[in-house]
């Protein structure tokens, strides 16, 4: 492998561009990953780096682990402790980087599945709750997920979050998310906004009869009025105590469990 020594190498400049800029991905359709786990779960399940970047501490620590992620490349790179600091996103890093192809992840949205189960995200901001939700959706065993705006899902936060299921889910990209809910409403599904109001159905009471979305809104905003209007029926989490609404992850973590349940 061949070695680089210099923070200011155009390879190590491009992936610390990849890591920062969500416009930057956009343009080049690649995407940064950091970590042990992530880049090789990434290389285990299709995703073939473009770029392998590691640390001679990785290499020694990981060697095993690291072998299917290099056969899986034909450029990889030891880099620098210092290179890799310039690369890292993280507190502690493992020294353990690569550069991917973006995935054609956003599945046709005619392609959804009228009878299936699916959380929807309207402006979801911050990282870690797009990735804790994906998380969230893979184990319980959803059908996909929903994005309307908000955080990139090649966020390099999002994807650790997700742990992986970024990269395996079925997602469903949609700019006019009333219209598609309104679509889905004609086509039998139960579409239900998630709201902190109390006279809104109790989580508990989700109709499972049907094909089910619902849909988690903005972390300061919530949904839009529109898009609350756009669905069937408006669903909350009865809470006890002064607490006037939950975090947006935890929230849908909760909803997708009653949905399957």
């Amino acid at each position: 492998m061949l070695r680089i020594t210099s923070r200011n190498n155009e390879k190590i400049k491009n992936a610390a561009k990849l890591c920062s800029e969500s416009s930057y991905r956009k343009k080049t359709g690649m995407f940064f990953l950091e970590g042990l786990r992530l880049c090789c779960d990434a290389a285990e399940n299709g995703v073939s780096p473009v770029e392998v970047f590691v640390t001679e501490t990785a290499l020694e620590k990981y060697a095993s682990e690291l072998d299917v992620l290099l056969k899986s490349c034909s450029d990889c790179y030891v880099i620098t402790d210092d290179v890799a600091a310039k690369l890292s996103d993280t507190k502690n890093s493992q020294g353990v980087f690569c550069v991917c192809k973006t995935l054609d992840k956003f599945s046709n949205i005619d392609k959804i599945k009228y009878n299936g189960i699916y959380i929807a995200m309207e402006n979801v901001q911050t990282p870690d709750n797009l990735g804790a939700v994906a998380r969230t959706a893979e184990a319980l065993g959803l059908d996909g997920i929903i994005v309307s705006g908000g955080c990139d899902i090649y966020n390099p936060k999002a994807l650790r979050a997700a742990m992986g299921s970024l990269l395996r889910l079925d997602i469903f990209s949609v700019a006019d998310l009333p219209a598609f809910i309104e679509k889905c409403n004609k086509d039998g599904m139960n579409t239900y906004a998630a709201v902190p109001d109390s006279t809104a159905l109790p989580v508990t009471m989700i109709d499972k009869s049907k094909g089910i979305i619902c849909v988690i809104g903005n972390e300061g905003n919530g949904l839009t009025e529109k898009t609350v209007s756009s669905c069937n029926s408006k669903v909350t989490i009865p809470m006890k105590g002064r607490a006037e609404s939950l975090n947006a992850a935890a929230a849908a973590c909760m909803i997708m469990w009653e949905m399957v349940r």
